[in-house]
């Protein structure tokens, strides 16, 4: 184990990819969102698209675990269970879309994608009308292709899910244990795969550190009197993470 941690610590790019995780930390404790929308176009300059995908999986899935079993209680299970499914049957394409393409189509997908759920969440963009059962299905799906071939499980349930008519607290619950699934589905299915490296996983839980800093670092700078303010920042932060994340620049 020492010596995975030594390899890990040696990785081209650390500093920069250690940077990314504190930022990462920090914007989603003043926001709540946009963990994998800073991190991995960074992390992809410098790690392959499978060694980005589990740092992010390992690290972003240990911080949620203490506010589980609230959402647990408060969770809508029937649109969970079919986000799941779909979730189950869509993964393993997307997996297969990360494994076939070259490392600068990656980087070039990660930042293409989350400059354009940046563009819808600036214009307020929302899907309006009623979430039916055949239409969870169909966001879960989506975020499965999503998170499997780029990393990204969130836009589709921010764009569609979070519209539904649900309480507020039973939206984030169900969200938060289904993004918490998607680590550990995403987490089981590469390893079944053969793709889950043990670099990658020492590599995580360093990450995790500076990951949590920059929450716990977020949450004590966050004042509810200035959301509008953090939100503006967290979309700066992104913007700037993904432009440098384009493959343009070497």
């Amino acid at each position: 184990m020492l010596e995975l941690l030594t390899s890990a610590l040696v990785t081209d790019g650390l500093m920069w990819i250690v940077f990314a995780a504190l930022l990462a930390g920090l914007v989603r404790g003043f926001s709540g969102f946009g963990t994998a929308m800073i991190y991995l176009p960074i992390a992809s300059q410098f790690l392959t698209p499978v060694e980005a995908l589990v740092t992010l999986t390992i690290m972003d899935s240990l911080g949620p675990i203490p506010a589980i079993p609230r959402a647990v209680r408060e969770a809508d299970w029937p649109d969970l269970r079919r986000l799941l499914l779909s979730l189950v049957f869509f993964l393993p394409i997307g997996l297969w879309l990360l494994v076939s393409v070259p490392p600068e189509t990656f980087r070039l997908s990660v930042s293409m994608v989350s400059l354009l759920l940046l563009a819808a969440l600036i214009l307020g963009v929302r899907y309006q009308g009623r979430l039916s059962p055949p239409k969870v299905y169909g966001v879960g799906g989506a975020a499965g292709l999503l998170g499997g071939a780029v990393g990204l499980p969130g836009p589709p349930v921010i764009l569609f899910y979070m519209a539904s008519s649900h309480a507020p607290n039973v939206i984030r619950a169900t969200v938060m244990i289904f993004l918490f699934s998607f680590d550990l589905i995403l987490i089981t299915m590469l390893g079944y795969k053969g793709l889950l490296s043990l670099s990658g996983l020492a590599l995580g839980l360093i990450l995790a550190a500076p990951m949590l800093i920059g929450t716990m670092l977020g949450t004590w700078l966050f004042r509810p009197s200035y959301e509008k303010l953090y939100r503006a920042a967290a979309y700066v932060i992104i913007g700037v993470s993904a432009l440098r994340g384009l493959p343009i620049w070497g």
